[in-house]
C-alpha cells in the first residue's frame, strides 16, 4: 500500500472567500517568509490551516498541515477523510495513509525539502511532534513564526468583515430563539437546542456550500452562570433566576457570539443594581473602542468603574478579544485581548468584542454571573457595533 496518495474525488466546492482573498493572504505570508528568509512554512493548527486554505480538519487523533513554499500551497490530510480535503482546499492536497507509522511526517518531507529555514507554529506542536519534525527535516533550522502570523490575522479584510457581520446577524437570530424558548421549568438543554437549531438553519440558508459544523449555544441558569464557558445542563429554570444567553454560530471556522444577561419573570433589587453596573461598564467600553487606543488602557479605565462600586474583585476575565478564525477548541489572537497586560494599539479593520463580566458567588446578595457581549469593527474614526440584540433590564427580563 502507498504511503502518500491523492484523491481528487468529485468537483471542487466554492470557497468561503474569493480566490483573490486567499491569494492576498498567501502573498502577505510569502512577504513574511522573504523577510524571515524562510524556504517554506508548515502550519499545523486549525486556525492557520483554515485561514490560508479554507480547509477545517477533524482531528480525531490524526495530524494535519498546510505547507506553503514560495511557489506552492498544499494541505496534508489523512486518508480517512477521502476527497473532502481536496474539494475544500484552496491549493493542492496530499494524503497520507495509515499503512505505516509516521506517514504524516513523510508527507511533510515531500512538501518541505530539508535544509534551509522553515517556519513552524511552535505553540501548536507537542514535544513529541516537534522531535519528529526535526527528525523528518535534518539540517533544517525551524523558526517559530506563530506570533507574526497571528499579527497578520488580527487585521481583517473587507471580505472577512462582511462574513463576520453575517455571523453576528445569525447570533441575533439564535438569541431571539433562545428567549422564545424560555419558560418556567424548562431545562437548559431544551433552550440551547432551540437556539442552536435556529442558527444552523439560518447558516444553511445563507451559505449553501458551507459545512454545517460546530455551531453551539451555552444557556446557563442560576449557579451555572458563574462561569462564562460552563456547559449546558438539565437544570430547570425557575422564576427569578439569573440567566446567561450565549449563542455561537460557526461559519467556515469563523466564530461570532452573542452573550446577554437575562432574568425570568423578575429580578431582585440587588440583582438589578449589579446588572446596571455591568451595563454601565459595557456602555463605557463600547465608547472606548476606537483606533489609536491601547487594549490595556481600555481595561484600566473600565476597572475604575467597577472599583467605584466596590465590585472589581468580582471581575471574571478580560474585557474582550479579537474575532476571526477561532472557536472554543481552536485559535485565539491573544495579542488583541482587552487586558491590562496587552499593549496592542487598535487599528481600523480589527474586530473585537466588549464583554465585561462580574460573578458574585452563592451566599452573597445578587449572586450570579453578569455578562453582556457586543462585537465591534474598528473603523477609521471609531467603531461599528454589529450586534443588534438589545441588552439590559429594560429588555431582558423574560416573561415566560
Amino acid at each position: 500500500m502507498e504511503n502518500l496518495i491523492t484523491i481528487e474525488n468529485g468537483e471542487r466546492v466554492p470557497n468561503t472567500f474569493s480566490g483573490d482573498e486567499y491569494a492576498v493572504r498567501l502573498s502577505r505570508l510569502r512577504d513574511l517568509m522573504v523577510e524571515q528568509n524562510l524556504d517554506s512554512a508548515i502550519f499545523t493548527s486549525y486556525h492557520n490551516i483554515n485561514y490560508y486554505s479554507d480547509f477545517l480538519f477533524c482531528h480525531f487523533g490524526r495530524f494535519y498541515a498546510f505547507v506553503v513554499t514560495h511557489d506552492t500551497a498544499t494541505s496534508v490530510s489523512a486518508n480517512i477523510d477521502g476527497g473532502q480535503p481536496w474539494r475544500r482546499t484552496y491549493g493542492d492536497n496530499l494524503i497520507y495513509t495509515d499503512w505505516q507509522s509516521d506517514n504524516y511526517f513523510r508527507a511533510i518531507q515531500q512538501l518541505a525539502p530539508a535544509g534551509g529555514r522553515v517556519g513552524i507554529e511552535q505553540d501548536n506542536l507537542t514535544v513529541t511532534n516537534l522531535g519528529k519534525m526535526i527528525g523528518a527535516l535534518p539540517n533544517t533550522e525551524l523558526i517559530d513564526i506563530a506570533p507574526q502570523v497571528m499579527a497578520l490575522r488580527m487585521v481583517k479584510s473587507d471580505e472577512e468583515i462582511a462574513h463576520i457581520k453575517q455571523g453576528a446577524q445569525v447570533a441575533d437570530i439564535g438569541g431571539a430563539a433562545c428567549v422564545a424558548a424560555i419558560t418556567e421549568d424548562v431545562p437548559e438543554h431544551e433552550v440551547a437546542l432551540a437556539s442552536t437549531g435556529a442558527m444552523v438553519r439560518e447558516i444553511a440558508a445563507r451559505f449553501p456550500h458551507a459545512e454545517l459544523m460546530d455551531t453551539w449555544t451555552w444557556f446557563q441558569s442560576g449557579i451555572n452562570t458563574d462561569g462564562a464557558h460552563n456547559p449546558v445542563t438539565s437544570r430547570r429554570v425557575q422564576k427569578g433566576d439569573i440567566l446567561s444567553l450565549n449563542c455561537f454560530p460557526m461559519i467556515a471556522g469563523y466564530y461570532t457570539a452573542l452573550e446577554r444577561t437575562l432574568f425570568l419573570d423578575h429580578a431582585s433589587d440587588e440583582h438589578l443594581r449589579l446588572w446596571n453596573v455591568n451595563v454601565e461598564v459595557h456602555e463605557r467600553g463600547l465608547e472606548l473602542i476606537k483606533p489609536g487606543i491601547r487594549c490595556c488602557d481600555i481595561a484600566h479605565e473600565l476597572n475604575e468603574i467597577y472599583k467605584a462600586h466596590d465590585l472589581l474583585q468580582y471581575r471574571a476575565f478580560g474585557y474582550g478579544h479579537s474575532f476571526g478564525v477561532l472557536s472554543h477548541y481552536f485559535g485565539r489572537e491573544a495579542g488583541l485581548e482587552l487586558r491590562e497586560d496587552i499593549e496592542t494599539v487598535l487599528e481600523p479593520n480589527m474586530v473585537v468584542s466588549m464583554e465585561p463580566m462580574i460573578m458574585l458567588p452563592e451566599g452573597i446578595s445578587g449572586s450570579g454571573g453578569y455578562r453582556e457581549h457586543d462585537i465591534l469593527v474598528v473603523t477609521e474614526d471609531g467603531a461599528d457595533n454589529i450586534t443588534g440584540f438589545p441588552y439590559g433590564p429594560d429588555h431582558n427580563i423574560v416573561v415566560g
